[in-house]
């Protein structure tokens, strides 16, 4: 990338895209306009004030009807498709590339990004990922609007005070979530793996947790004295209508939690025990949590594979990978659990980091929940969706996936920039809500990151950043 793109793309976001990416997404909020303006058909006033029915997602207009008649708004499926032609989003085949230039339409409306999506084409993003990259985009435009609501006033309104840890740890399950949505969109298929893990992590404990995050937000804008008739109150309920069709509602996520269910056997068989190795001895970071990296490459090299142990330790154990077949990078879904491991082996740098030592004491909790839980999924019962025991189960599993991602992108981000993304507080925020999850007590006395969280998050409200994983600068 010549030095003037690489600087357009570093201003337009932290973790920068390819120029063509970002000028695609950049194209397309233009093209989309002020998402606060009451006349624009894709503002937000028009989006949440429309109350077509949206079970229909198919960015094509029904049969007899009009713009709005497939519930998504904004014209019909040739328009949307002119759209993203326009904004040049046909040009981008990578799946994570792609959601990153469709941002623009995906915090806008659930229902609207996968309109647009449809009427798009063939699409590489997988079904088990699509509607929870839309919940994330939308989900993060409520965060903004609720974080903006009490840093204005929270200064005159010292109550309001009390709602900044609340919207901190709100930020921190975002980011855990978009990065475990980030990694599983970078999952390259350089073999096919039987049931595909991963996107079936994400599809199901995603939408979990961003349930969690919205109903802690409809308290604080409910508090704040933003009920259901305002903006943000419409583009809560739009959003509780549009679940359904994205397919990120209660019926979706138990889908994707019974293919976690039958998946129970299957991971005790090819996750071998993680190991806790020396630091030195760690195996290089998979490419997998790289985000700001070129996609990996199908059946490309394996940087676990040190030294031509072919994906194990020097000691013969099995790497991180569980395959023990070489084929880390690009092979198996268990990967995404080197994030776990080597968060527990981090050494902490300097005296007195308290935060660094909860981060690395709680991940080390995790790994040892990880290493029981694999013993019992040995006996788990893969056709026992009815047992509540194995389903939950199955919630504990795909949890620690979202931990070892969380890990893994943290690291990863954390490569001397100073980046908030590479820094400790949000990741043990977010870890911190793992464990609450799965009933697994901290390991004390643990450091609290929320005054930290919450800096960041109310800077990026005031310099006009969006609350994703990749810190992008909003053009609205």
């Amino acid at each position: 990338m010549p030095g003037a793109g690489r600087a357009l793309a570093h201003r337009y976001a932290a973790l920068p895209p390819p120029l063509e990416v970002a000028l695609a997404a950049l194209r397309l909020e233009a093209l989309l306009g002020d998402p606060r303006d009451a006349a624009n058909p894709y503002g937000l006033p028009a989006l949440t004030t429309r109350t077509a029915p949206t079970a229909r997602v198919t960015g094509r207009e029904a049969d007899g009807g009009g713009a709005d008649s497939d519930g998504a708004g904004g014209g019909g499926g040739e328009e949307r498709a002119g759209l993203l032609a326009a904004a040049g989003l046909g040009r981008i085949a990578e799946a994570d590339q792609l959601v990153r230039a469709l941002r623009p339409v995906l915090r806008r409306d659930v229902a609207l990004g996968h309109a647009c999506a449809t009427a798009a084409g063939p699409c590489p993003v997988p079904a088990a990922l699509r509607g929870p990259v839309a919940l994330l985009a939308v989900t993060a435009t409520l965060l903004r609007q609720a974080a903006r609501i009490v840093d204005g006033r929270c200064g005159s309104e010292p109550a309001l005070r009390q709602w900044r840890p609340v919207l901190a740890a709100a930020f921190a399950d975002l980011l855990a979530c978009e990065s475990l949505a980030g990694v599983a969109l970078r999952r390259p298929a350089a073999r096919p793996v039987p049931g595909g893990l991963l996107p079936a992590v994400a599809g199901y404990v995603v939408p979990t947790v961003v349930a969690d995050v919205l109903a802690r937000l409809e308290l604080v804008l409910t508090e704040c004295g933003h009920g259901p008739a305002g903006l943000e109150g419409r583009m809560l309920a739009k959003l509780a209508r549009d679940l359904p069709a994205a397919g990120v509602d209660a019926a979706g996520v138990t889908a994707w939690q019974t293919h976690l269910v039958r998946a129970l056997p299957t991971l005790a068989q090819s996750l071998r025990p993680p190991y806790l190795p020396h630091p030195a001895a760690l195996p290089a970071l998979p490419a997998v949590f790289r985000l700001a990296d070129p996609h990996p490459a199908p059946g490309g090299h394996n940087p676990q594979s040190q030294n031509g142990q072919n994906g194990q330790t020097p000691d013969g154990h099995d790497g991180p990978d569980g395959d023990g077949d070489g084929d880390g990078d690009g092979g198996g879904d268990g990967v995404v659990l080197a994030g776990l491991v080597r968060g527990a082996a981090r050494p902490v740098d300097g005296a007195g980091d308290t935060v660094r030592a909860s981060l690395a004491a709680v991940a080390r909790r995790l790994l040892s929940e990880h290493r029981a839980l694999r013993r019992v999924c040995r006996t788990a019962d893969g056709d026992g969706f009815g047992d509540p025991a194995v389903r939950a189960l199955a919630d504990r599993q795909a949890l620690l996936w979202l931990a070892a991602a969380v890990l893994g992108v943290q690291e990863a981000a954390d490569d001397g920039r100073g980046l908030f993304l590479g820094g400790p507080h949000w990741t043990l925020l977010a870890l911190s809500g793992i464990t609450e999850r799965l009933g697994v007590p901290l390991p004390g006395p643990a450091a609290d990151p929320r005054e930290q969280v919450w800096a960041e998050l109310a800077d990026r409200v005031r310099h006009g950043v969006d609350c994703d994983i990749y810190a992008t600068r909003l053009l609205w």
